[in-house]
Order: C-alpha cells, then structure tokens, then sequence
C-alpha cells in the first residue's frame, strides 16, 4: 500500500461511521502498547508531539502509558497552532490530567538547553507521512535534540522517523506505522499495528477514491481535461448528449462527435459539437474521429453509436487505432465483442452491465460479490484492461485488485443512467487518472448524484437529472 491509500483509507472510513477520533484512539493505543511489550512497564519516558496528527497520535500514546510509567509530554510549537478537532480532543484530555507533565517548547530557544538524560524512551510523534521536504523550526532542533540520546535512551517514532525521507530525520530503533507497511518506507524498522479499519476497505469505493480522483491539475482552459465522446446514430441522440452533460461538469472542454442527422438535435453551449456526415457513423469517418482523438486526453466510445452497417467495423478500426485512454460501452461493447483482439495493448475501461457482460466473456457473472468479483477480476486479466461492471453494487476490477461502489438506488434502473456514467468515467480519465480509479470513482459519483435526486424526488426520475446533480456530489465529496 501507498501513503496515498492511507488517507483514502482514512476518509472511506469517516464514511462507514468510523471516526477519526477512534483511528487515533487505536493508533495511539497501539504504540502504546508496542512500548510496553518491548521495553516494560515503570520507565521514565518522553513524548515529543508536534501540532498535526502525528502529535494527536502522540498525546493519545502519552495517555495510555502514564497509567504504568513516568511520562512526560513536550509539544513542540504552539498550541493554538493543533489542528484538527481530534487532535485537540486529545490534548485537552491531556491538560487536565495531573499525571502526565507537559512542557510547551514553542521555540528551538526552549529546546536548546533541554536535558533529556534518565528518560528510558522517547517517543516521536513529531511529523508524519504528510510533511515535505526538510523539517523546519522548531521541529528541526527537537530532532537534532532527540539524535542526541541515540543508544541512551530507546527511540520509537509513530508511523515513521519525523523528517523521513529528508536527510534531517530521527535515528529511530524502530517506527510503528499503521495498519499496512507502506511501499515508501525503506531504511527503518518497522511495527505494524491494526487500528481498527474493517476489511471492507480493502474493496469499497467512498469518497476517499473519488476525492483524489478529481484533483484539478492546472489553472488554465484545458489542463483540466479535454475529452471527446463519440456515439449517437439514426434517432439516437440522447445516450452521448447524457455522457457529455455528465462528463461536462468535470473536465475543461467536451468534444461531442456524432452523425449529423441525430447532432441536429443537440443544442447545448456547453458542448463543443462535432457533426459527421450522415445517420450513422462509417469506417470513412476514421480519419476526420482520430484526428480528433489527438487533442483529446480521453475518448468514450459507444453510447447510442448503434451497429447499423458497418458501424461496427468503424468502432473496432477506431480502437485497434486510437492510442488514447478510452471508454467502451453499450453498442461499443458489442462491436468489441466480435473480436476482443482489438484491445491488445491498449488503456481502456469496459463498462458493461450482466447482459453485456455475457455477450463480451460468454458467462454470465452470478452468485456472492466475492464470487462475481472473482469472474469479472478473471476476465479484465484476460483482456489486459479494466471491466467495471454495472449493477446493484457496481464491481470493478484492473484483473489484479477488485473495488465495488454501493452508491446508487433502484430509480437508476431508468434509460440512460449508463450514458451519464461513461461519461463521469471518462472524464476522470481525461484528468490524468489511472483506469480502475477513475472507473470506480466514476461509479461513486454516478450512484451519489442518483441517490441525491432521490432524496429530492424519490426513485422516479430521469437520467438527466442525475447528470445535473454531478456538480453537487463533486462538491459533496470535496467537503467530506
């Protein structure tokens, strides 16, 4: 795991109901108990918090081992700079307790002259995973001050040496990080301690996914994702127009390529429209469709594209040629699955529900999540791509890991809600992100926009309307 993971992690499980106030009750607790089972009880020992929550984690240690030994709190910089509400839980939990000394160094002045000689351990909780680059004062001079006392006294950071990777970090005997090792860690010896995240998180797709997912990139048009979406044919208009409405709130620019009998039915200033001549899309129309592929940063391919033709050969020779991440879905599927050799060696996500499924992979995935989870995990392996498959719980999975989303309510069975959900998924793709993150956040988000119209109208809407509500479940998710 990734020190990425751990705040999705953090922010998914704020969303089952577990607090960050209980996390950092359990990590706290944990090193606690680490301390005690490796060096005993009745020692004299130092905890040096800073002001984040690597210094909450640190009061909450404090807490736990004054109750068997001599432990004194020093908080490095100044209290009205403690952050978050846990935090200061915690430390004020701390001031009111007459057994544990606290000594404010709010300036390296204070801990200069510092004499930490008779203390058995001391622990760090001075920075976390979160900081960059070299720590500055007075963080730096509490490390300098600890590096002192390295072989006299026991030194244990929390979750890492604060200042790592910088050169100016603690010497520590060992850390006790959380949960999982981290991929990132190296060079230090390391503890690892369960703090009370259930195995659902492993799977579950929250806001944590879609929140690191819909990270805006720059300040100007365009560098925030352009995306071209190509579908529609005959009388079908509605399937792409959906997927670009969606796609429209995330992403900077939507290019909206279809026939131009069903584009004459489009009229929306928010797209950018692209009109090919005639009902249907034809193998004629590759060269004028790639070229602009090229000043897009994703294509979603399919939604009411039809199979009238030859259209089906048209969006197989467009994959086979397109060097853009993409999106296949509906008919797109379809014309995919009369030759599955058409995705080799290209980034793309399929976005099929149980029927589509069948006709792409020959088998019908049923039974637990666990075991349709395994199926649709089988099959993305297969075709080297990502397979998000729809349903009551959306699965997803890259053939290595699986997610599945939850978001979503039965009003979403209505046409059309597949269409708004290709295009959230290919937007995010548009933003820069991996396949399985923008599949699952799109699914996230899809299901929460649905589920925020029901709360508003009950289960009988339309898909449109959800493809309105995306700007208020992106807005929820970023102020989780």
């Amino acid at each position: 795991m990734r020190i990425e993971d751990v705040y999705i992690w953090d922010i998914n499980a704020k969303w089952l109901g577990i607090t960050p106030y209980q996390l950092m009750e359990n990590a706290g607790a944990g090193v606690a108990k680490t301390v005690e089972e490796r060096f005993g009880k009745g020692l004299k020992i130092a905890v040096f918090s800073g002001t984040g929550n690597n210094g909450g984690d640190g009061f909450v240690v404090a807490r736990h081992l004054s109750f068997e030994n001599d432990v004194t709190l020093f908080l490095v910089g100044d209290e009205a700079k403690i952050r978050s509400e846990e935090a200061k839980h915690n430390w004020e939990i701390l001031k009111g307790l007459d057994f544990v000394k606290i000594r404010v160094l709010k300036d390296s002045a204070y801990i200069k002259g510092l004499d930490l000689s008779g203390y058995d351990v001391i622990v760090d909780a001075l920075l976390g995973a979160g900081t960059r680059g070299e720590p500055r004062e007075p963080i730096r001079s509490a490390i300098g001050k600890i590096n002192e006392y390295v072989g006299r006294a026991k030194i244990v950071s929390v979750d890492l040496p604060s200042g790592y990777p910088s050169d100016v970090r603690i010497k520590a005997d060992f850390a006790v990080t959380f949960q999982w090792d981290k991929e990132e860690y190296e060079g230090f010896e390391r503890v690892v301690v369960k703090i009370g995240y259930p195995k659902e998180l492993y799977h579950l797709v929250g806001p944590g996914d879609a929140k690191f997912a819909l990270r805006k990139k720059g300040e100007h048009k365009g560098q925030n994702g352009k995306l071209l979406i190509i579908g529609g044919s005959g009388d079908y208009y509605g399937a792409p127009y959906l997927a670009s409405k969606g796609a429209s709130y995330i992403v900077d620019l939507v290019y909206l390529a279809m026939p131009s009998e069903p584009a004459k039915r489009i009229n929306d200033p928010d797209l950018i429209l692209r009109p090919f001549p005639g009902e249907n899309f034809l193998t004629e129309h590759l060269d004028g469709l790639l070229e602009l592929a090229e000043k897009a940063d994703a294509v979603v391919i399919g939604p009411g594209i039809g199979l009238a033709g030859e259209t089906g050969e048209f969006v197989r020779e467009f994959i086979k040629r397109c060097e853009k991440p993409m999106v296949i879905d509906a008919d797109g599927l379809k014309a995919v699955a009369e030759d599955l050799s058409v995705l080799n060696g290209k980034t793309f996500i399929l976005t099929p529900h149980a029927g589509e499924f069948a006709v792409l992979f020959g088998v019908k995935p049923g039974g637990s999540l666990v075991e349709k989870a395994e199926v649709v995990t089988e099959k993305a392996g297969e075709v080297g791509g990502v397979v998000l498959l729809k349903g009551a719980y959306d699965i997803i999975s890259d053939g290595k890991t699986w997610k599945y989303n939850r978001t979503g309510n039965r009003g979403m069975t209505t046409g059309g809600t597949g269409d708004v959900l290709a295009g959230l998924v290919g937007a995010l793709l548009a933003l820069g992100n991996e396949p399985l993150r923008a599949a699952s956040a799109g699914a996230f988000l899809n299901g929460l926009a649905g589920d925020m119209v029901k709360e508003e109208l009950g289960e009988n809407f339309t898909a449109l309307e959800v493809a309105k509500k995306v700007p208020h479940a992106v807005r929820w998710v970023m102020e989780f």
